[in-house]
C-alpha cells in the first residue's frame, strides 16, 4: 500500500474522466460565382438569374483567404453543400483533400416580389426577396422560412455531433443559410468567436469553452 493510498479518505469518489474537447465549427461562404451582377433586371429576369446562379461554379482566378485555408488544413472534417459554387470552393481551400457533400447545406430560396414595372440590380432584388421571404412568408411554393430554419437546425445537429466527438469541422456553403445554422448553434449553447460578415469566402466560427 502506498503513502498516497493511506492518506486518501475512505470511500472518496474517483475523479470523473476528462470530457473530450469539443471541436470547432467553421462556416464559410463560397467564393465569387462566374456570373456578373452588373445588370438591371425585372422580377421575371431575376428569377432566371437566380436559377442560373444556383448552377454556376466559381469565377476563375480567385485565391481563398489564407486563414480559411489554414482552418481547412487543420480541420478533421471538410463538408460542402451540393451546389457547384460550394463544391469548387471546397476544392480550392482543400487543395486536394477529400470532402463530403450534403444537400442539407444548400442556400434558402430567393423568390422575388412580383414587381413587373421595375428593374433592379441582382443585389437589390436579393435583398428585397429575402426581406419578403423572412418577414412576409413570401415563398411562392418554395421552402418557407419555417422550413429553412428547421433544416438549419438539422444541419447544426449534424455539425454538433461531429464537433462533440472532438473533431474540427469546416463547412463551405452559403451566406444566408450559414447565418441560419449559426443561429441554431447559438441556441444550442455554442459561442461565436469569429464573424466576418457576408462577403465571399467570409467565415463564422463557433466553439465551446
Amino acid at each position: 500500500m502506498t503513502a498516497g493510498s493511506l492518506n486518501a479518505p475512505l470511500g472518496a469518489p474517483k475523479p470523473a474522466p476528462a470530457k473530450p474537447r469539443s471541436g470547432a465549427i467553421t462556416l464559410a461562404r463560397h467564393g465569387e460565382p462566374a456570373l456578373s451582377r452588373k445588370v438591371k433586371l425585372s422580377s421575371k429576369e431575376y428569377r432566371a438569374f437566380w436559377a442560373q446562379y444556383e448552377l454556376m461554379g466559381l469565377l476563375p482566378g480567385q485565391a481563398p483567404p489564407e486563414h480559411l485555408v489554414g482552418f481547412v488544413k487543420d480541420c478533421d472534417v471538410l463538408i460542402s453543400s451540393t451546389r457547384l459554387r460550394a463544391i469548387e470552393s471546397a476544392q480550392a481551400v482543400g487543395q486536394g483533400r477529400a470532402f463530403t457533400r450534403d444537400e442539407v447545406l444548400i442556400e434558402a430560396p430567393l423568390p422575388p416580389p412580383n414587381w413587373p414595372w421595375i428593374k433592379l440590380s441582382p443585389r437589390i432584388w436579393g435583398f428585397m426577396a429575402r426581406v419578403h421571404w423572412w418577414f412576409f412568408n413570401h415563398h411562392q411554393g418554395e421552402e418557407s422560412r419555417e422550413q429553412a430554419e428547421a433544416r438549419a437546425d438539422q444541419a447544426a445537429a449534424k455539425l454538433e455531433a461531429i464537433a462533440d466527438s472532438g473533431q474540427d469541422v469546416v463547412v463551405l456553403a452559403h451566406g444566408f443559410f450559414n447565418v441560419l445554422i449559426g443561429r441554431a448553434l447559438l441556441k444550442r449553447g455554442w459561442r461565436r468567436t469569429i464573424r466576418e460578415g457576408y462577403k465571399y469566402w467570409s467565415t463564422r466560427r463557433f466553439e465551446r469553452f
